[in-house]
């Protein structure tokens, strides 16, 4: 199907994460589906459509930008290392900043975490994913499908900056200057250690399924 597969899939994609998101539209999914529905169901469409639109992007018409070179992948290897660890770290933890927090009235922002380095931490991952990709693919498909991935993870963190403060008021600003404040420590030092050990895991499980998935082995 060549770009019509790639088109559709891109629009699929920005479709399927901002229509169900809208408030009426996941007010009325959330009546019906209930809360944990909702965000199952709508973590599998955006797991199934990701998936799609990066295949697209592999089965488009090739159309090379750049060449490629060994030192692309060692850097893209020492890219994705740093999102495993920031993906670890901020997965399931209180963050009321930005979007995936868990039990956000418990967060600390004297121990804020990784939100201490950031208030997005998924969106940096989602950027240095596509930014570290980008790097080692340098045909036009990838390059439209990584570079828009970069820009929606860096114009999305500006987005939720500006709901947030809108919702939150002065407790966002309170919240932000005490996290800036804060030190460097984790919220718990063990939980931390063995995040950042369940990073790594994940990071080496990436490895071992991405030629099965992708058809490429990041190893060269």
């Amino acid at each position: 199907m060549g770009w019509a597969e790639f088109i559709a899939a891109f629009g699929g994609f920005f479709l399927s994460h901002s229509v169900p998101v809208r408030p009426k539209v996941k007010a009325w999914l959330v009546e019906r589906l209930g809360p944990r529905g909702f965000t199952l169901g709508y973590s599998l469409l955006s797991l199934g459509v990701l998936a799609w639109v990066i295949g697209a992007a592999g089965r488009a018409p090739f159309v090379p930008l750049w060449d490629w070179a060994p030192w692309q992948g060692y850097v893209t290897l020492g890219v994705m290392l740093a999102v495993c660890i920031i993906l670890a770290l901020a997965i399931g933890r209180p963050n009321p900043f930005s979007f995936g927090g868990a039990n956000n009235a418990r967060f600390d922002p004297e121990r804020p975490g990784i939100v201490r380095v950031t208030r997005h931490p998924m969106l940096v991952a989602l950027a240095l994913w596509a930014l570290g990709h980008l790097l080692a693919n340098g045909d036009l498909a990838h390059v439209i499908l990584f570079g828009s991935f970069a820009g929606f993870a860096i114009l999305g963190a500006a987005l939720i900056d500006r709901r947030k403060r809108r919702i939150m008021g002065a407790e966002w600003l309170r919240l932000d200057h005490a996290r800036r404040r804060a030190g460097m420590a984790p919220q718990s030092g063990g939980a931390a250690l063995m995040r950042g050990i369940l990073g790594l895991f994940l990071y080496a499980a990436l490895l071992v399924a991405h030629p099965h998935f992708f058809g490429v082995s990041p190893l060269g």
